[in-house]
């Protein structure tokens, strides 16, 4: 992007009155542009595939499914700038501990979002420009492997216990694999990953969820227990669930 090209700005904020804010702001300020402003990071994932991409995400913390932190530690790299946007000061030690260029309080002020403005601009302005690259690639084991499995992500390959995934759940056309401490996204489809994934003990439970057998905690009111997480169990998958847990 050069010096003079605007920055594409996409909002994310499950606050209807908060993305207007922010909405208003970007467009009064000479050289944003804004590409989208969505509701949750789900609909994001899709948008970081597309032409034009996005120089500069405006991201709140809390949000349902995914939060705005859990969003930032699983942007490809090089990612997009990113500023933060949240209602809770205690955030800050953990937003600045990860590679974001500022962090807003809400309620929002115009003159505090100019300089927020102002610090990304220097930022991409001491940076080589370079093409963001795609969502992690989940390298399936070699038959007999039933250990690990491996996702490629900035370049690297990043081992991953099969017992310590919780869950794996559908966003779009990537799939998210939820860990005790962190979660992956990778570029493939719930279907596609229950078709290819060589483990008998992930059932698929739910139209957006596969679920670790092993690490099921309790199941009550059609929901399952997963370390911290909940899992919805659909109706049509109750019986095959109820028939797997009983021979466990």
């Amino acid at each position: 992007m050069s010096a003079s090209a605007p920055l594409r700005c996409i909002i994310v904020d499950d606050n209807a009155i908060n993305r207007l804010t922010l909405e208003q702001f970007v467009r009064i300020t000479e050289g944003l542009e804004l590409l989208a402003s969505l509701p949750d990071a789900v609909q994001l994932l899709p948008r970081l595939e597309q032409e034009p991409r996005p120089d500069l995400l405006l991201l709140d913390i809390e949000m349902p499914r995914l939060s705005g932190l859990e969003l930032v530690r699983l942007l490809p790299q090089p990612a997009p700038s990113v500023v933060l946007v949240t209602s809770h000061p205690q955030f800050a030690v953990d937003a600045f501990a990860l590679p974001v260029a500022d962090y807003l309080l809400k309620p929002l002020d115009y003159a505090r979002f100019l300089q927020a403005v102002a610090r990304v601009r220097e930022q991409r302005r001491r940076q080589p420009e370079a093409a963001p690259e795609g969502a992690g690639e989940l390298q399936i084991p070699a038959p007999g492997d039933d250990q690990h499995l491996f996702i490629k992500t900035n370049n690297k390959l990043v081992r991953l216990n099969f017992a310590d995934v919780l869950y794996i759940e559908a966003m779009s056309a990537y799939s998210v694999v939820v860990t005790a401490t962190r979660k992956h996204i990778v570029l493939s489809t719930l279907k596609a990953l229950e078709e290819r994934l060589p483990f008998a003990h992930f059932l698929r439970v739910h139209r957006s969820y596969m679920v670790n057998l092993n690490q099921i905690e309790s199941l009550a009111d059609s929901h399952l227990q997963l370390g911290a997480y909940e899992v919805p169990v659909g109706k049509s998958y109750e019986a095959t669930l109820m028939g797997r847990l009983k021979s466990l």
